[in-house]
């Protein structure tokens, strides 16, 4: 029905272009039409126009839909940041046009021209310089809204109800993966990084091991990546300890006075904490939360890539890290097999998954399985 309208609504379209375009040729070619010669060609002009617009109403229409397509998967492939960075540079670019174009269109003859292309200069010049310094104009419209303190307007209003906020450690900054967790929007309030942490990531940085030093700075560019990309949420806590020399015993004693959470991935941190009533949120417990439960029976495929500590065993990794120990699963080193799920292991370090071989016989059909001898078992 749609496509019907807009059909019709080209037809008419033509059909009226038809009607200006054959009055402008009755009266170029004719000094003194006639009545009946104009309404011949007027309505001959008209009819034509019409047949045409509808006749080609379909392909403008499948034009029209590819192009919108296309410019969508284009615009669809562009982060959020340069597209609000890109905006805001363009309004800018345009509000100086505007200016500039109010003094100079009085210009005799050449005005309205200087001021349309100051616009469109001004204008793609905001936009390209929006999308180059989008970090910076974020960052800075970012902290003029926390200062004026409407984020804390809005709290107060819904009730009072503030979110504990989270304290960050040197070894989750480190791992990197906070900033993918805060990225999918499960982490509320606010991430303290304390400045004693801060110190220990600039003396890690500093080490003259090369591990540790590259650990330091892939710490140091975490934290500018969440400064770039969560500035409303990240917050540095200018406060030490004199008297504790131990940055794990800080972070408790900050946690206890600033009533929040500690978030690492440190065994140890964990359970000191946890004994003097701070709570943990461990990064190693959500990630073994969050991988899929496999049950005895199912059927996965995996690549052995070594042997076991047991005679004839197998391990192979699930994409997730999972250790799956197969059993004689040594003879398929290298290869990638079917197995089935014998049992699962929950331990403190993570998940182990103990399987069998399952071997497809493509000729026959047949399904076979290693039994605990080593023979092969019909299972179909």
């Amino acid at each position: 029905m749609l496509q019907r309208f807009i059909q019709i609504v080209i037809g008419l379209s033509t059909a009226v272009g038809g009607y200006f375009l054959s009055k402008l040729l009755v009266e170029y070619y004719f000094v003194s039409p006639s009545d009946e010669i104009w309404w011949s060609t007027i309505s001959f002009g008209v009819v034509l126009c019409l047949l045409i617009g509808l006749s080609i109403a379909p392909k403008i229409m499948v034009a029209v839909q590819r192009f919108t397509n296309w410019s969508l998967s284009q615009l669809f492939k562009v982060p959020v940041q340069d597209i609000v960075g890109g905006a805001i540079g363009l309004i800018i670019g345009l509000f100086i046009a505007n200016q500039f174009g109010s003094s100079v269109a009085r210009i005799k003859y050449v005005g309205p021209y200087l001021s349309l292309t100051g616009s469109l200069f001004l204008g793609y010049v905001g936009l390209i310089f929006g999308v180059k310094k989008r970090d910076e104009m974020l960052s800075f419209f970012f902290a003029l809204m926390r200062f004026t303190g409407k984020d804390k307007d809005k709290t107060s209003k819904a009730g009072g109800n503030k979110t504990p906020c989270k304290i960050l450690d040197t070894s989750v900054i480190i791992d990197g993966r906070i900033s993918d967790i805060c990225r999918t929007g499960f982490l509320e309030g606010t991430l303290i990084i304390p400045n004693f942490v801060l110190e220990e990531l600039r003396h890690i940085a500093d080490s003259s091991d090369l591990l540790k030093r590259n650990r330091g700075r892939r710490g140091l560019d975490i934290l500018n990546k969440l400064r770039q990309e969560f500035d409303m949420m990240i917050e540095i806590v200018d406060k030490d300890y004199e008297d504790v020399t131990e940055v794990d015993s800080k972070l408790v004693r900050l946690a206890q006075e600033m009533k929040g959470f500690i978030i690492t991935n440190d065994f140890n941190l964990n359970k000191v904490a946890q004994l003097q009533g701070v709570k943990v949120l461990n990064i190693n417990e959500l990630a073994n939360a969050v991988k899929p439960v496999v049950l005895p029976g199912e059927e996965m495929i995996v690549r052995v890539i070594k042997d076991g500590k047991e005679m004839n065993q197998g391990i192979g990794y699930l994409d997730d890290g999972t250790m799956i120990v197969v059993e004689n699963g040594k003879k398929y080193m290298g290869q990638v097999i079917g197995v089935v799920v014998t049992s699962v292991l929950q331990t403190a370090a993570g998940r182990m998954i103990f399987a069998r071989p399952k071997l497809l016989d493509k000729k026959m059909g047949v399904i076979h399985e290693l039994d605990n001898r080593g023979e092969y078992q019909c299972l179909t």
